[in-house]
């Protein structure tokens, strides 16, 4: 598998004088040296600013089954490279180069005629030369790429009060949640208790968020079908398996590519945040104003619980 690596960004000279290629070469495609700046890194101080990458990539496609005609649709184009690269930076911020050079090459492969695909991503601020991954995938090697609107669950998400956790009756009301089909998303700010100060903005907006959570956690004791959620993958997951979700907000704000404009100080304002984040069909206020959004919204009191 090195050698294929090695040969699939070589010359193609080199390919068609290495042992062991077949006679006819599958076609390629490639993109190379291609840089752009992104906020990607697991490592606290590559938080919050960008370094350069390189991708480097070669498709290998099905030859054309009849003339092209000079035809740009009956290809497989570069843009299809370069938007595969750029929507998976806007998608959310990333840790890994792994992760990424997968979503890349998934989203690659849902092209019809790509049969093989060679991704490279080096990191070049990171130290004295360039740092990165290459990985190599085919067709079937991970999960199909969702590429219609029609494969995104759309949520109802409620924002619960702290009153409202508190409530005898919250336990009817996600009955009726239960009983309406659409999948759910709780959140919560923090609980009454005071919340530290630390008197520097990164270390209190980490607080901030770390305080929700445990608010989180009190709601979902409250009745074992409250699941606390706080990656964008196993919420997809539960909201395509019924499953009633509380909103642990930590990892999801920190990666998003505009995490830095939810306002994390005000639970409302991040309830709002994450209803557009997650295209929500519906925000449903339980025990206090309604967030300020675009999004179809109404108010519930206690009193109206069911």
């Amino acid at each position: 598998m090195a050698s294929e690596s090695k040969l699939a960004f070589d010359h193609p000279e080199a390919r068609a004088e290495a042992a062991g290629q077949p006679a006819t070469p599958p076609d390629r495609i490639a993109l190379r040296d291609h840089i752009l700046d992104a906020d990607i890194g697991a490592f606290q101080q590559e938080r919050g600013t960008t370094q350069r990458l390189r991708f480097n990539v070669v498709v290998e496609v099905t030859p054309p089954s009849a003339p092209l005609e000079d035809d740009v649709d009956k290809i497989l184009s570069y843009d299809t490279i370069t938007e595969a690269i750029a929507h998976e930076l806007a998608a959310e911020r990333l840790n890994l180069l792994e992760t990424l050079a997968e979503r890349v090459a998934d989203r690659i492969l849902a092209e019809d005629q790509a049969l093989r695909v060679f991704v490279r991503i080096e990191k070049l601020d990171r130290g004295p030369g360039a740092l990165g991954v290459e990985i190599v995938r085919t067709p079937g090697q991970a999960a199909p790429v969702p590429l219609s609107d029609d494969d995104i669950p759309h949520p109802v998400v409620v924002h619960l009060s702290n009153e409202a956790v508190e409530a005898p009756s919250l336990i009817s009301l996600l009955d009726a949640l239960e009983a309406g089909g659409a999948p759910v998303i709780l959140c919560v700010g923090p609980s009454d208790m005071p919340v530290p100060r630390a008197g520097r903005e990164m270390p209190e907006r980490r607080i901030a968020l770390l305080a929700i959570e445990i608010n989180a956690w009190v709601l979902a004791a409250r009745d074992r079908r409250c699941v606390v959620v706080g990656t964008r993958t196993e919420l997809d997951w539960a909201m395509k398996h019924g499953q009633i979700c509380v909103w642990a907000p930590y990892k999801i704000v920190l990666d998003a590519v505009d995490g830095e404009e939810a306002n994390v100080s005000d639970p409302l304002a991040l309830t709002a945040w994450f209803a557009d984040l997650m295209q929500a069909d519906e925000v449903l206020a339980v025990g206090g104003p309604v967030p300020q959004t675009d999004l179809p919204s109404r108010a519930l009191s206690i009193g109206e619980l069911p």
